[in-house]
């Protein structure tokens, strides 16, 4: 109910094994502490796939465009030790150890769409983030080559920073992690180190970055209560929360319109259609100029629909059909 919206992709059967991935053919692995340790053995970064294999259309393609060919094989082996982690719908053939832990990194890492793949480092610090690519198997290597630059031009900056003080030094190392447009929660989970140097650099938090990533983590925070609620179909505890977090505060203005967005569509779940349709209102009240915001004029013309083939009449303003 409540899971964070994954990538849509088509339905394809493809075989999967524990230990070594049969989707991306030899040379692959699904241990990710081995391929952190052979990593820093031989000196390479880690490319880690988080793939559908049995579902995910472009996950799909990505390995038949490019993973099963020899100029990816070649292009990729004296730099990359590769990990597929696989979220398969058939998990037959899966570990249940291997399942626990694709499920601890899918959220460590802040996977919301299959297939991404990640550039870390081999300490497992993600640098660089892409996806499938059009173009066959040379290109992608290309691209990957372009990607590796990052981890760079990252050391470099933050190198820079540290003959810095004060604010110039948290901001150096802020703008260091946000050339990297990892995310927030990726940043808060691998980057902490750096996190605390720009709190210690600028106590007075200067900059806002430590409150505005103080808010992002709360916000980070209740999506995980909140999808709790959703695995056990706990309406009524979903929303419980929704209200709380609401009266509560301390998210960024788009977090909150986010939030009471929520609970128009758990209302809308439970067949609450005037309700919910109140609640969109609200939750475009918050930030009338959003993108978000943009967007609720078509959602309140789905609540209606829903509103109608359940029997009930439109409610005003709303349309009876899309």
């Amino acid at each position: 109910m409540m899971k964070l919206l994954k990538t849509t992709c088509a339905a394809m059967v493809a075989l999967h094994c524990t230990g070594f991935a049969i989707a991306g053919g030899e040379g692959w692995t699904t241990d990710y502490a081995a391929a952190k340790k052979d990593a820093a053995d031989s000196k390479k970064d880690l490319l880690i796939d988080f793939t559908g294999s049995d579902w995910c259309g472009w996950c799909i393609k990505l390995n038949e465009e490019v993973f099963q060919h020899d100029p990816f094989k070649t292009g990729v082996k004296d730099k990359f030790v590769l990990v597929e982690l696989d979220y398969p719908r058939d998990k037959s053939n899966q570990s249940d150890e291997v399942q626990k832990q694709n499920e601890e990194l899918s959220g460590k890492y802040a996977v919301e769409g299959f297939p991404t793949i990640l550039l870390c480092d081999a300490d497992g610090k993600p640098y660089a983030k892409t996806g499938y690519q059009e173009g066959g198997s040379e290109k992608y290597v290309a691209h990957l080559d372009e990607l590796r630059a990052v981890k760079a031009k990252r050391d470099e900056a933050f190198a820079a920073a540290e003959k810095s003080k004060g604010p110039e030094k948290a901001k150096a190392l802020i703008d260091a992690l946000k050339a990297m447009d990892l995310g927030d929660v990726t940043v808060a989970n691998f980057y902490g180190d750096v996190v605390a140097a720009i709190k210690e650099a600028d106590p007075e938090d200067s900059t806002g970055y430590v409150k505005e990533m103080a808010m992002k983590e709360k916000f980070a925070k209740f999506q995980e209560e909140l999808n709790g609620f959703g695995e056990k179909q706990d309406h009524a505890g979903a929303l419980g929360l929704v209200e709380a977090s609401l009266k509560e505060g301390g998210f960024t203005q788009d977090d909150t319109q986010r939030i009471a967005l929520t609970k128009a569509m758990i209302f809308a779940q439970t067949g609450k259609f005037d309700e919910a349709i109140a609640a969109v209102d609200a939750a475009k009240e918050i930030a009338p100029e959003s993108e978000l915001a943009g967007r609720l004029d078509g959602l309140k013309a789905q609540i209606n629909q829903m509103k109608g083939e359940a029997g009930g009449a439109p409610a005003e303003g709303g349309a009876e059909e899309e």
